[in-house]
């Protein structure tokens, strides 16, 4: 019998308490709830990996015993289970060779297409490379009208070893008597006395021919004759008027008949690949960008003398005793400047041979720098000369990553590089418009079709905006779980559970319903849809809602309610249900924080990606949220243009800011820190409590114990990462590495330890009953009630349950921390210092993974961090954050080329106020009060 639901009984994975829910096929369901309530125990933990664990078991028996290790659901059983797909929402990070077109597949088609249909030019003239088969040269010669004198010539080009007059001689000997040289046709015997010099191309005259019937054999063989002395080129020179010729060259090869060393090989789908060595840029090997020294780093002021430190790399007199770095005495000998002359007296010309050489024989002080730093061993050194270079777009390749050969390759006059440097808006009507020659049309056609599917499927999941270039290490989680749900949709599978992990995260609510509308393509095809989410738009438009509660960890783990919409909202216990009625609410503030006109950043006309000429206003000691539509330009405005420049102003290096006249008073901040959603480490190793810094003092404190002191054990005994008081067969990560070969590699509990890192001596060091892997497995609130009484333990621990990570456990891997929560732990670090003068903090999207209840929580903490004198400056688009906010700045109006301008900045009032904001007309509604949905 067909199951119509996925059911499942008696879950109790992780805080899950022995629930029974019931989840419809091929319907949209919706897990909402508190965060650390247990909703992705419930789906990821419990659905999918039960999918996973089934679908294990039906591999070869090879394949299960070396799996046989993988845990199995806390579930007493699963039925109607159908195949799962987890899209979870993760930070991307690792190779920049990654890109938004290569992780979409949509790359490997481009270089499909440029492969068969592109057509190659001469990079050195931009003409036309052809090649064509003999016969087809033969027939278009055949084809000269009767009588028309004409000569086959055969191009030879002179090696740079070898000389002209060599050449010379060795077609003579093979039986040739003219040459053309300079354009002068000339008899070989007469050649010797000829002024040669550097010449490297001489035409050799194969033969001369006036067209009749009974000579096509002739002129066959001479062609032939000539293919194969000029390697593949041959110049076919008609007689126009008495004595003046006309030259037409062809190839039947790849090859520039007029530029002999531009020649390509056989057009192949690797060539095109900056990921293979056949089609990378050999500057930078395919990355596009170059790591050099920065003019404005290395002469941070130009008013000082050469001879007093003007290149702060080299140091002054004063540093190097009383002499002055060699490099810039021999670069004031040879071009006669004094050494009291300042950097900025120096002409242009001067500057650049200071700094890149004259390239005959004065290397410059860049490249002097660039060998020190390659050749050193010195981390330090390597250090130090790090902090004045910065990365800019290969010299060679301009940044796009493919070779020279790659480039030429054209289709309706773009190259891969700059097809790809298209928004995917961009690209989809290109290659919609894009037309070929009907003897190509059966070639190109299924090469299209899958680049137009999927460029349409990501349009419909919202990044049109992204361009196709975009490293992959640049997208937030939200947009790379989205590209990953265009895949999916692309893939066209039916009779799936599709698992995602918020997939609005990034998305601005204008969006929401798009992305509502391709996941109803999802469960249209016949799959079931279970999301993990948060956002109104989302939850109103599901077909189920599941709401796990009542509140986090141990206090969660329960069905609060199930069913359709209105039931959830009629759960009187359900604090989900109190929000999204409007029976709890986030307070706006009656009155925002007053802007002191004295104490703002200036932006001026910023203009890198698709900003347009922004000029912004940051007020300090406020809340300021930068909102806006995906893609408008929030990041690029924040992130590439204001924090670069607050780092470099307060540090003295970093990387370049991006295009724009100026940021003005960046003096009145004295630190800048941005905590973004990266994960805090890639090892089992790194944890909230070692993050925070009250692992060190719980160590410390076990020290202290009586048993400790006996046995004579530090506070080092107690760390997971030392020997001695470890387990040694785990290394105290407390599970095993299992290598799967062909599968991701697997991590199972360690035998030896259970678990617990410690080895059993250190185990039995108690405090108040616990040892120290008791306390790690606690979760945050149990353990700042549990050491309550120490501070140096309980102010990290409630800085961690201030920003709504009290479910978490203090020993969690942050491997396994979403990027919301990686970076609230970072702002809980932040939290438990102590800032010294005033600090500016950045925060991309900090509601990421958190339910209303907990969003309360958090801009109470904003609101403690301001009223302590500093200024937050968050970039997102949720209204509870937006509306609490003392000053707005939105973006837009749209995503991509269609947005980077500012549609409104003010209050929240004054930006609801606003008829061009997206986000006015939503905020104008949250402003009201009243129910969210409804």
């Amino acid at each position: 019998m067909t199951h119509k639901f996925i059911q499942i009984h008696n879950a109790r994975q992780h805080n899950l308490k022995g629930i029974d829910v019931a989840i419809p096929r091929e319907q949209m369901t919706v897990v909402t709830g508190l965060s650390g309530s247990g909703k992705s125990s419930l789906a990821f933990d419990t659905i999918y990996a039960e999918g996973q664990r089934r679908y294990v078991e039906s591999l070869s028996v090879h394949a299960r015993q070396m799996l046989a290790q993988m845990p199995k659901p806390d579930v007493e059983r699963i039925d109607g289970l159908i195949p799962t797909i987890a899209i979870q929402q993760r930070i991307a990070y690792g190779s920049p060779r990654s890109t938004v077109a290569t992780t979409t597949e949509i790359y490997d088609f481009l270089r499909l297409i440029f492969a068969r249909a592109g057509t190659p030019s001469c990079w050195a003239c931009g003409r036309v490379i052809t090649r064509q088969r003999t016969s087809e040269i033969v027939d278009a010669v055949l084809r000269f009208p009767e009588g028309t004198r004409f000569l086959v010539i055969a191009p030879l080009a002179i090696g740079e070893d070898d000389s002209a007059k060599d050449a010379l001689e060795h077609i003579a000997k093979q039986g040739f008597v003219r040459a053309r040289i300079n354009g002068e046709t000339v008899h070989l015997e007469d050649a010797a006395d000829l002024e040669l010099g550097g010449l490297k191309k001489i035409d050799v005259i194969v033969d001369r021919i006036a067209a009749k019937p009974d000579v096509a054999t002739r002129i066959a063989d001479s062609i032939e004759l000539a293919l194969e002395i000029g390697k593949g080129r041959i110049i076919i020179s008609t007689e126009t008027s008495r004595g003046q010729f006309e030259d037409s060259a062809y190839s039947t090869s790849f090859a520039c008949p007029d530029h002999p060393e531009v020649t390509l090989d056989e057009l192949k789908p690797r060539m095109f690949s900056f990921n293979s060595p056949h089609g990378a840029c050999k500057k930078c090997h395919g990355i596009g960008t170059f790591l050099d020294f920065e003019e404005s780093l290395l002469v941070p002021d130009p008013s000082r003398a050469l001879s007093g430190g003007a290149i702060a790399a080299l140091g002054s007199a004063s540093q190097r005793s009383a002499s002055i770095p060699k490099i810039i005495q021999k670069f004031c000998d040879r071009f006669e400047v004094s050494p009291d002359a300042s950097y900025e007296s120096l002409s242009a010309d001067q500057k650049k041979i200071l700094l890149r050489g004259d390239g005959a024989g004065f290397e410059g002080v860049a490249s002097f720098l660039r060998q020190r730093w390659e050749k050193t061993d010195s981390d330090s050194v390597k250090e130090r000369l790090h902090g004045y270079m910065s990365e800019a777009p290969c010299p060679e390749c301009h940044g796009q990553r493919v070779a020279q050969a790659a480039r030429s390759v054209r289709i309706a006059g773009l190259n891969i590089a700059e097809t790809c440097a298209q928004s995917i808006e961009q690209a989809r009507s290109f290659f919609d418009e894009l037309t070929f020659d009907p003897v190509l049309e059966p070639v190109v056609q299924p090469i299209l079709r899958e680049i137009r599917s999927r460029l349409n499927f990501m349009c419909e999941v919202g990044v049109e905006y992204l361009t196709l270039d975009r490293p992959s290490n640049t997208l937030s989680g939200g947009e790379a779980q989205r590209l990953r749900l265009a895949t999916q949709i692309g893939s066209g599978l039916s009779g799936v559970c599709y698992v995602l992990d918020e997939p609005t995260i990034g998305l601005h609510q204008r969006d929401s319903q798009r992305l509502v509308a391709t996941l109803r393509t999802l469960t249209d095809l016949g799959n079931t849809v279970l999301i993990v989410e948060h956002d109104e738009e989302v939850i109103a438009a599901a077909d189920h809602v599941i709401d796990i509660g009542p509140g986090a960890g141990d206090a969660g783990g329960a069905v609060v309610s199930e069913g359709t919409l209105a039931d959830v909202l009629a759960a009187e216990d359900s604090l989900t249900a109190q929000y999204l009625s409007g029976r709890r609410s986030i307070e706006t503030p009656k009155k925002r924080r007053a802007i002191d006109p004295k104490r703002t950043i200036e932006i001026s006309a910023a203009r890198a990606n698709n900003l347009k000429s922004v000029d912004a206003t940051i007020p300090l000691g406020c809340l300021v949220c930068v909102t806006g539509v995906s893609g408008s330009g929030k990041s690029t405005l924040v992130g590439d243009i204001l924090w670069r420049a607050l780092a470099r102003s307060i540090n003295g290096s970093g990387p370049r800011p991006g295009l724009c006249d100026g940021v003005s008073n960046l003096d009145l901040v004295d630190r800048v820190i941005e905590i973004d959603q990266m994960p805090l480490g890639r090892t089992t190793r790194s944890n909230p409590a070692t993050y925070v810094g009250a692992f060190d003092q719980i160590r410390r404190q076990y020290a202290l114990t009586r048993e400790a002191k006996i046995r004579g054990y530090a506070h080092a005994r107690f760390s997971f990462n030392v020997v001695g008081g470890r387990c040694e067969d785990c290394q105290g990560q407390g599970v095993r590495r299992i290598e799967m070969h062909f599968l991701p590699d697997v991590y199972v509990e360690c035998a030896t330890c259970g678990g617990t890192r410690y080895n059993r001596e250190t185990l039995e060091v108690r405090y108040r009953g616990k040892n120290i892997a008791d306390v790690l497995a606690m979760r945050v609130e149990e353990a700042a009630s549990f050491f309550e009484n120490i501070p140096k333990v309980y102010q990290p621990l409630r800085a961690l349950l201030d920003v709504g990570l009290g479910y978490v456990e203090l020993g969690q891997s942050a491997a396994t921390l979403s990027g919301g929560e990686a970076q609230r732990t970072r702002l809980a670090a932040e939290l438990g210092k102590s800032a010294i003068g005033h600090t500016m903090y950045i925060l991309d999207e900090p509601t990421t993974g958190l339910h209303i209840a907990d969003v309360d929580s958090l801009v109470k903490v904003f609101d403690r961090l301001v009223d302590l004198g500093h200024t937050l400056l968050v970039v997102e688009h949720n209204l509870e954050v937006i509306k609490r906010a003392d000053w707005v700045i939105d973006l837009g109006p749209e995503g991509g080329d269609a947005g980077g301008s500012v549609v409104a900045q003010g209050t929240p009032e004054t930006i609801a106020k606003s008829s061009a904001s997206y986000t006015g007309r939503y905020l104008a509604k949250r402003l009201k009060g009243g129910p969210i949905i409804g």
